[in-house]
């Protein structure tokens, strides 16, 4: 049994995903060969441009270059997309790697074990109800901003900004975590909130409609964070070694076209992933994230990475102590991938 190193927050926040584990312990997906290859069934923790490498292998066929069907689900948060995979509903989990450590600190046994890194900044913006000039963090003091679930990616980020800007996320402003993931924007042109925290296209289309206006970048004033990240279970990666391997291939393939494209070109191929969006609206928001570096050139999940991760869940209050590097995380798909 692994230590309980987890406070009662981010033990709270995900103890339904260690009870799923519980049930499912046991079980094991079948391998599925289709005419069009190996069924692979992808949960994505949301659908955003800030993913772009992953719709561009998509896109561009490159799981099917690999023998990969695959079939990508939408989980709507971390915790959603983290029990699709304890479940044995999807193979792989593309979320935040916190997930990861809190279910490996509550003690499940079958834990789920990150092997490809995809962003190294966060995607989320502050979206201001007023145009902002020369913005500063200490403007929030006072004010309400609508964020996200505790204990996830996007909130723990935005409170680690604070911070570092001698802000108390506690005493200083008001943060509303009521709203549910994906809803805050309709929330904020509704007229709450001073303040909304936002992914694309959220945060672009809140200023194409005279609603909100981007004051700041999370990713820009966090500096390099391991955002989101592709895990499976550990017995997966232990008896689909070749499906993950040629998973990962294509997602290095799709990594590959970013860096050596631009982002107009990035744009028009993954346009069809976003078809409500328009194809100028999908470029403006792959240059914003091109332009503050967000993704990595290659998949690899480093150490460091990983403990600045721990740190920031420790800043946070929701990890006492850290958890082995060498457990939650297998860089041999990703620089094999890498080399080729």
């Amino acid at each position: 049994m692994k230590k309980k190193c987890l406070k009662r927050a981010g033990a709270a926040a995900l103890a339904v995903l260690i009870a799923a584990a519980g049930f499912t312990a046991c079980s094991g997906k079948e391998e599925k060969q289709t005419d069009g290859g190996t069924e692979v069934v992808l949960n994505e923790v949301a659908h955003s441009i800030f993913y772009a490498p992953m719709y561009v292998a998509i896109e561009e066929g490159y799981f099917a270059e690999e023998g990969i069907e695959l079939t990508l689900v939408t989980g709507f948060g971390a915790d959603k997309t983290m029990t699709a995979v304890l479940t044995d509903q999807a193979d792989i989990g593309f979320m935040g790697s916190e997930s990861t450590i809190y279910t490996y600190a509550g003690g499940t046994q079958d834990y789920v074990v990150n092997f490809a890194q995809l962003t190294q900044r966060a995607g989320n913006f502050l979206v201001s109800r007023e145009p902002v000039e020369n913005f500063t963090w200490d403007m929030l003091k006072g004010k309400t901003v609508l964020g996200g679930r505790a204990g996830g990616m996007p909130e723990m980020v935005f409170e680690y900004i604070l911070n570092k800007n001698g802000i108390d996320p506690k005493a200083d402003l008001t943060i509303d975590q009521s709203i549910d993931f994906g809803s805050t924007a309709a929330a904020f042109s509704g007229g709450q909130g001073d303040y909304t925290v936002e992914f694309e296209p959220h945060a672009t289309a809140l200023e194409e409609k005279g609603d909100g206006y981007v004051a700041a970048s999370l990713g820009e004033d966090s500096g390099y964070v391991p955002y989101t990240s592709f895990s499976a279970k550990k017995s997966y990666l232990e008896d689909h070694p070749e499906i993950v391997q040629a998973f990962t291939n294509a997602l290095q393939k799709g990594m590959d076209y970013v860096a050596s494209h631009t982002p107009a070109e990035i744009a028009e191929v993954i346009a069809p992933q976003f078809p409500e969006t328009e194809l100028a609206t999908i470029t403006t928001i792959v240059e914003r994230y091109h332009n503050q570096d967000t993704w990595k050139t290659d998949l690899i999940f480093e150490e460091e990475s990983f403990m600045l991760l721990q740190n920031i869940l420790k800043d946070s209050k929701v990890l006492e102590e850290t958890v082995p590097y060498e457990d939650l995380v297998t860089t041999e798909f990703a620089k094999k991938a890498a080399s080729q």
